[in-house]
């Protein structure tokens, strides 16, 4: 459910192969502690390798791992979902759809081998998000190529404690608070953007691997610009919040290794940009 929702570009350097990738690292630091900022693709394909050089040493370095959110087992989080996104009765999703998506959206989950129906108990928010998930499987994305889950796998295997910025309570009750009106903005920008997924993924994942922060986030937040309340609520409040964490855990001597999705780390209302509002610097590794 993490969505997808990193300062400087740098250009990629003139050997990288295919399969190499040398995504975007900040660090902040004073005289007795670190964070790095390390910006992430939640899903990719098997093969890309980008756990090493700069990022893998600053996760060497580091006593704790932070991340977005800790998922909690999938009884949990179904429940959690089901209590979230799903409306036992009223008009059903179809029936909300504005008549001229109503084609569309229908294509869109008959797509995925279901029923057009299946979703119309599903409010418009949780329905955006299957759409925009359920179809990079069939495209050869998988999370457990994604960075979070080798993240987490290596600082099991290294002993060390990995907490989140967010529970899964407070990223779903993000979705579930939004508007009717913003959820449906959601849902249909989703099916707008359904067509190009394909393309869009690709290119965001080598501007990713290329270490170009800025286009990604162009990429990334261009489907919520139909939406200031989307905007304020999945990205710009998140980033905030974070870069509060980070400010307050700078008073405590350590290094700490901070992965969240690299949309979170570009852009005007980045992280890094929060953080020099509360007068913390964040400098790109560059490597």
């Amino acid at each position: 459910m993490t969505l997808a929702l990193p300062a400087c570009a740098q250009a990629p350097k003139a050997t990288r192969a295919a399969n190499e990738a040398d995504p975007a690292l900040w660090v902040v630091k004073d005289k007795d502690t670190t964070i790095y900022l390390f910006g992430t693709i939640h899903v990719l394909k098997p093969g890309m390798t980008w756990f090493d050089e700069a990022v893998k040493t600053a996760f060497d370095r580091s006593q704790q791992v932070v991340l977005e959110l800790v998922m909690p087992d999938a009884t949990k989080m179904q429940s959690l979902v089901m209590a979230t996104g799903v409306s036992p009765s009223g008009p059903t999703l179809t029936e909300q759809i504005p008549a001229a998506k109503r084609a569309a959206y229908a294509k869109a989950v008959t797509d995925l081998g279901l029923p057009a129906n299946a979703f119309d108990r599903f409010k418009p928010w949780l329905a955006a998000t299957n759409l925009s998930i359920a179809p990079l499987s069939k495209l050869g994305y998988d999370a457990a190529n994604g960075p979070e889950q080798i993240i987490t796998a290596a600082a099991k295997a290294a002993g060390k404690p990995v907490i989140g910025l967010e529970t899964a309570e407070q990223q779903l009750g993000y979705f579930g608070n939004l508007s009717q009106g913003a959820q449906m903005e959601f849902l249909s920008s989703t099916i707008d953007e359904l067509p190009k997924l394909e393309t869009t993924m690709a290119t965001m994942v080598d501007e990713w691997a290329k270490g170009d922060p800025e286009a990604l986030a162009r990429e990334m937040n261009d489907s919520l610009k139909d939406s200031p309340e989307v905007a304020k609520v999945l990205l710009v409040d998140r980033n905030k919040h974070w870069a509060n964490w980070v400010a307050e855990r700078m008073k405590t001597p350590g290094t700490v290794f901070v992965a969240v999705g690299a949309g979170h780390l570009a852009g005007k209302d980045s992280v890094q940009a929060q953080l020099a509002k509360l007068g913390v610097k964040a400098q790109r590794v560059q490597y």
